[in-house]
């Protein structure tokens, strides 16, 4: 019976003879195990990919929006005493995209009690300041910011309070060589204040090392009553500091100059940067290897399968035809093991810290320690356009790696395959 009323393009009987192929018989066995492998290898190289990229982006946002949702988009510093931080920080406010401008007095201290000590950055803050500041207001776990300008109380890091071991109500003792002035020099100064609050940004950095106090009363502490370290302001857009940042010194006045979170943490984003394209390379080459295992058993099974190939070719199947077969074998393997990657990876992604407590357990080892990672959970953000380069990136290869082989099965000369038979 002529094939040839059946050779047009990808015709049902190519699709049944490539199939066949994918399910060889048992003195086939070897090319098979290279198929599975083939395809492990796919789904593996595909799965990691996005789980990984997926990983680095959330790392990424979470300290992002927990570096800037404590710090300012722009800090705004003075050429000299910052005593009309108020006016200037209203004019700043009036610049379109500018969200808030915050005065603050920041200070190093050692924080201690009668069991313990730590040193820790005390961050001066009007109360309505504080609160708008969300990264710590929402998440505050103990205690309230309410009425926190009336007395004098501090808001303590949950890591640090553990540090401390203390809780709300309790005291703690600040030490700070900013102290008063004597005719023998500066005396350190210490002061006894209430715990008010305990917070938790879920940055572990943060967390175990900021404390809060009321603005006039770090003035008072840091012996600059009349004084701040600097304005602080929030941005509706990050990325629109470029544009906002000469508006803001022209609304600030000559006495001022500014610096942005892509010069205070250039160094950290541009390391993370590196660090994503360099596991994205790496990565790459699972899929890689996956494709060119592909190769080597499709020319396995284009050799093994000579004497079917011969036959095809005088029942009237055209090289086109033979070729396409073989094409689609290849494909299959890598489009389905494309699939199940995705499929696997968003699986992973969106359990992705379950995953991470559940192996913590069984290993008994803590992975991705808050000291380390600075964060307290696992993040995995996805993005779709990165997640449809992996696929489209892995699908291209897969197809690619067949080309090659399906061509010698399509050149195969039918006479010298029957001859050897």
């Amino acid at each position: 019976m002529s094939t040839t009323g059946s050779t047009r393009a990808f015709a049902p009987f190519e699709w049944l003879v490539a199939l066949r192929y994918l399910r060889p018989r048992r003195k086939e066995g070897f090319i098979s195990v290279i198929a599975l492998f083939s395809f492990i290898g796919i789904v593996l190289g595909v799965a990691t990919l996005i789980v990984v990229m997926a990983v680095m982006n959330g790392f990424r946002q979470e300290l992002f929006n927990k570096m800037l949702g404590l710090n300012g988009h722009v800090v705004v510093h003075s050429l000299g005493n910052f005593t009309d931080y108020d006016e200037v920080a209203g004019r700043i406010r009036e610049v379109p995209g500018v969200k808030f401008a915050l005065p603050l007095v920041e200070g190093q201290v050692m924080v201690s009690t009668p069991s313990t000590s730590s040193g820790a950055l005390v961050r001066g803050l009007r109360e309505g300041d504080l609160k708008q500041l969300t990264a710590v207001s929402k998440n505050v776990r103990f205690g309230t910011l309410d009425g926190f300008d009336k007395e004098p109380g501090v808001a303590l890091g949950s890591r640090l309070a553990n540090e401390l071991n203390v809780r709300v109500g309790d005291e703690v003792s600040l030490l700070t060589p900013r102290g008063a002035s004597t005719a023998l020099g500066t005396a350190p100064r210490v002061k006894r204040y209430p715990v008010v609050a305990i917070f938790e940004i879920g940055m572990s950095e943060y967390d175990s090392s900021i404390m809060f106090m009321p603005l006039k009363e770090a003035q008072l502490y840091f012996n600059q009553p009349d004084n701040v370290t600097v304005l602080e302001v929030v941005l509706d857009s990050p990325d629109e500091v470029g544009k906002l940042g000469p508006r803001i010194i022209t609304a600030g006045g000559p006495s001022i100059y500014i610096s942005d979170w892509r010069q205070r943490n250039a160094t950290f984003f541009t390391a993370l940067e590196v660090e994503r394209n360099v596991m994205f390379l790496i990565l790459t080459l699972i899929v890689l290897v996956a494709a060119l295992n592909i190769i080597a058993g499709l020319i396995m099974l284009v050799k093994d399968k000579g004497h079917d190939i011969a036959i095809l070719r005088t029942m009237g199947a055209t090289r086109a035809a033979v070729m396409r077969i073989f094409f689609i074998t290849g494909t299959s393997i890598g489009v389905v093991g494309t699939l199940a990657g995705f499929a696997l990876g968003v699986l992973v992604c969106a359990n992705i810290d379950r995953l991470r407590a559940l192996i913590g357990w069984i290993t008994s080892t803590e992975l991705f320690a808050p000291e380390l990672y600075y964060l307290s959970q696992l993040p995995a953000e996805m993005d779709t356009g990165e997640t449809a380069s992996v696929v489209i990136m892995a699908l291209v290869l897969s197809i690619l790696a067949t080309l090659y082989p399906s061509w010698r099965a399509s050149r195969l000369d039918p006479v010298e395959a029957l001859r050897y038979e």
